[in-house]
Parts: C-alpha cells; sequence; structure tokens
C-alpha cells in the first residue's frame, strides 16, 4: 500500500505555541514516513513513536501509529525495549535537549554506544519550554533564564561531539524549518541499520525566540550554514562561491577564485569515513567563523545490539541442544542435592 502523510496524522488536535518550531519537524516526518515505509516496504502498523516528557513528547498524540509517552528521561530505555522486544519494528523517538541529555543523560549515551537500532529525534530549543523556561544542558553559556537569572556559568553540549563520544554510527543536523532537508535526513536514519541521532535546532517562540536565528534567518541561512552531502564537494553560500578546505589538518574557510582556490580545492564529504576527525571538526562549526553544519555528518556500519544478541542467543542453542524443557534446564549445569 502507498501511504500519504496523511495516513500518518492523527485526529488530534496540535497544542502547541503558535509558531513553535515542533510544528515543522512533526510536519517533515508525516510526510517522510510514507517514503520511508515505501522504501522500507514496511506496513504503517510497524512505526512505533516514543517519547519522554517535554514539548516535544507530545508528538506520539499527533503520529497515527503505535505510541508510548513515557517519563521524563526515559524515552531511551523504552525505545530500546520495544526494538529488542520486537527487533521487526521501526522505533521513531522524540525528545527534549533537557529530556534526553540531562535526566536521560545515560540512556541516551549508552543507546548510542550499543548501537540499538533506533531513531532519535533531538528537538533542541536550548531551554527548558513546558516546564516555564530553566535552563538545559545545550543553552549558551551566559544565558539568561528562569534559573540563571544573572546567566548560566555552565558550557554546554554539543549533542553531536556527545554522540561521536559513545561511538555513534550516525549523526545528523538540522533546523526546524528545513522541512525537505528533514525528510532526506529522516529518511537517511531510517535505510540506516543502526542508532540514528537526528538533532533538530527548533524555536521556543515562549521561552527562547531567535535563539537559531543568526543562522536560520532566510536572509543570512546560505552564509552561514552549510549542507552537507556524502560525495558533494562542501559548498556553501548564496552563489555557492565559499567551500571548506582542510589546512594542517584544520578546516579553514575559503572563496572560490580568491588566492588560487577552485573547485577542485573544496573538500567532498564522507559521511561514511571511520575517522571521526573531520566530522567532529564540522560538527563544532560555529558561525561567525564557520558556517553551522547542516545534513547527515556521519553515517558509518557497526554491528547492531539486535545483531549481536540474535548471534549470542543462536550459538548458545546450538550449545546447548540437549535441553528441550524448563526440566532439562533446571537440572543442567551445578546443580546441588540439599538433604
Amino acid at each position: 500500500m502507498k501511504y500519504t502523510a496523511q495516513d500518518f496524522k492523527s485526529n488530534q488536535e496540535v497544542r502547541w505555541c503558535p509558531g513553535c518550531g515542533d510544528h515543522a519537524v512533526l510536519a517533515s516526518l508525516q510526510r517522510a514516513l510514507p517514503e520511508i515505509a515505501e522504501a522500507l516496504d514496511m506496513p504503517k502498523e510497524r512505526f512505533v513513536v516514543v517519547s519522554g516528557i517535554g514539548c516535544s513528547s507530545r508528538l506520539p498524540y499527533y503520529m497515527n501509529t503505535f505510541g508510548f509517552h513515557s517519563i521524563h528521561g526515559r524515552a531511551t530505555a523504552i525505545s530500546s525495549g520495544v526494538k529488542v522486544a520486537n527487533p521487526e519494528l521501526s522505533v521513531w523517538q522524540a525528545c527534549g535537549d533537557g529530556d534526553a541529555l540531562a535526566i536521560g543523560g545515560n540512556h541516551f549515551i549508552h543507546a548510542i554506544r550499543r548501537n540499538i537500532d533506533i531513531n532519535i529525534i533531538l528537538f533542541n530549543n536550548q531551554i527548558y519550554g513546558l516546564t516555564k523556561g530553566q535552563y538545559s544542558p545545550t543553552s549558551k553559556l551566559g544565558q539568561i533564564t528562569k534559573t540563571s537569572p544573572y546567566g548560566t556559568v555552565e558550557n554546554p553540549f554539543t549533542p553531536g561531539s556527545l554522540v561521536l563520544g559513545a561511538r555513534g554510527t550516525f549523526f545528523a543536523r538540522s533546523l526546524d524549518s528545513e522541512l525537505a532537508l528533514n525528510q532526506e535526513i529522516m529518511l537517511a536514519a531510517a535505510k540506516h541499520d543502526g542508532c540514528s541521532v537526528m538533532e533538530m535546532l527548533t524555536n521556543c517562540v515562549i521561552f527562547n525566540d531567535g535563539a537559531h536565528m543568526a543562522i536560520s534567518d532566510r536572509a543570512v541561512r546560505a552564509d552561514r550554514t552549510i549542507t552537507l552531502r556524502h560525495g558533494e564537494p562542501m559548498l556553501f553560500g548564496a552563489q555557492k562561491d565559499k567551500g571548506l578546505v582542510l589546512c594542517d589538518g584544520k578546516l579553514k574557510v575559503v572563496k572560490i577564485g580568491e588566492n588560487g582556490v577552485t573547485i577542485k580545492d573544496i573538500l567532498i564529504h564522507d559521511a561514511h569515513s571511520e575517522d571521526t576527525a573531520i566530522q567532529n571538526q564540522l560538527i563544532n562549526m560555529k558561525y561567525p567563523d564557520f558556517p553551522v553544519a547542516l545534513g547527515v555528518i556521519r553515517d558509518v556500519k557497526d554491528a547492531t545490539y539486535n545483531d549481536r544478541v540474535e548471534a549470542q542467543l543462536a550459538e548458545v542453542k546450538e550449545k546447548i541442544s540437549n535441553i528441550k524443557c524448563m526440566d532439562d534446564l533446571l537440572h543442567s549445569g551445578a546443580t546441588w542435592t540439599v538433604e
């Protein structure tokens, strides 16, 4: 059956604030899933959306799929359990920067380390929105919030670096308003066999309005962001006349035509490289010195948690072929007679 975006929309009223970036990410997912279902030859009944607590975590209500609204910080634990219990399911997780990276930080990094085949959409608005404006693990240093009235004194997480540090196999980043790119990323994540983390830079119009405005405003976006695609040159700018080169092992912004720079000098993006050195630099690029990297930054193959569990079970079954029932199991191994 060929699905449309409407097939993945529930009958629930979307209760996010008007202008919230979550609306665009929701629309991206609803538009992406029909293409994903076709690409993976998967019926709608095999899609599951899991969330924790927070504004973004209302997303399962708005999806016409199976869903699970869990508790704060535990979405990754629930997603992991769903996938391991039924590997045939396509598991999608919606979580916020506070939900996933603070109280849920350990679950987050260990799902990545284990390479559990789940798709994590990390809504990053750099604030706690649902609980009314406290600073989060991604809030900028010095940011004034309800819980940091004189400015936060903590350095923020860079989610992509956290993924690489946990030996992640897939990381992508996008802006909430980039619907076409979001869909492209979601399809790539679905095809990836392993833990896929998609950081969506979203805007909270109430408690952190304009958090990403320096790069998201349409008037400047082309010059302040770079959309990476595997195998393509790292070009950006409204005229596609700027690019990235490697100089003494470090990325550098250049302009084609200046100082003898040609298109042949521009780096080709390698999302499939096992070496994370350049990928980590791409993830950490910040405006105004560099354009902010969007698109699929890392996409490499590795054995998944499910692969290894299934292989281990097959090996164990082969070794204990003499056990046919529970009674055989209870009388196997080290046993004692109690008198």
